[in-house]
């Protein structure tokens, strides 16, 4: 099997997974997010092993902040939201993936990861504000919510990046190998942070 083939699986394991348990939501969704942040949490402390106790720290909230905007969003803002939540980084992920691989010509950020490209940026912007956009017209989530994805895909691109800036500071490719053709938890969620974080401040600020 295929790099592409097995990160697709992967994915959709990882999505369909995420799904079930945002849609059982309770003691269910949220072990399942604190298992997330566990991870995420654990998977931090090896990419710092050695730096300031500051970063440990730091690490802490990393991990607990967006865990607690997912769990507000789910009880205070419906599964709708959430779910919303989810397409606006997965929407993002997969357009930068195939628009930076089809088009990518101009780099993002080459210090931090080459890989990256300013193509890819937009491909991520357009397929999150097309997905998310479409799951908020069809679940009637309200029309102001409509100008936040292509936004949110710039601060999912942003805490992608910041992740990759700590790995190459710490001389790793991958935060850990639990997820085939992922890497580690941490590789997958970093886009989540900023846009769970975002979400749930939304939503408390009476804008979604």
């Amino acid at each position: 099997m295929n790099e592409l083939a097995i990160r697709t699986l992967t994915g959709a394991i990882m999505i369909v997974t995420a799904l079930l348990a945002a849609y059982v939501g309770g003691d269910v969704f949220a072990i399942f997010v604190a298992a997330a942040a566990t991870a995420m949490f654990y998977e931090w402390t090896r990419i710092v092993r050695g730096w300031d106790i500051r970063w440990y720290v730091s690490g802490f909230f990393y991990a607990v902040l967006p865990a607690a905007a997912l769990l507000w969003v789910r009880e205070r803002g419906g599964l709708d939201l959430l779910i919303w939540t989810f397409i606006v980084t997965w929407g993002t992920d997969i357009g930068a993936y195939f628009g930076g691989r089809r088009f990518g010509k101009r780099k993002l950020a080459p210090s931090v990861s080459p890989n990256k490209t300013v193509e890819g940026l937009y491909g991520g912007m357009a397929a999150a504000t097309l997905f998310a956009g479409a799951w908020a017209l069809a679940t009637g989530l309200g029309k102001p919510i409509l100008s936040f994805p292509p936004l949110f895909a710039i601060a999912a691109q942003m805490g992608d990046l910041f992740e990759s800036w700590m790995k190459r500071r710490a001389g790793i490719k991958d935060s850990g190998n639990w997820l085939p053709g992922h890497g580690g938890v941490l590789d997958r969620l970093d886009g989540l942070v900023p846009v769970a974080v975002l979400t749930a401040a939304a939503q408390l600020l009476g804008l979604t």
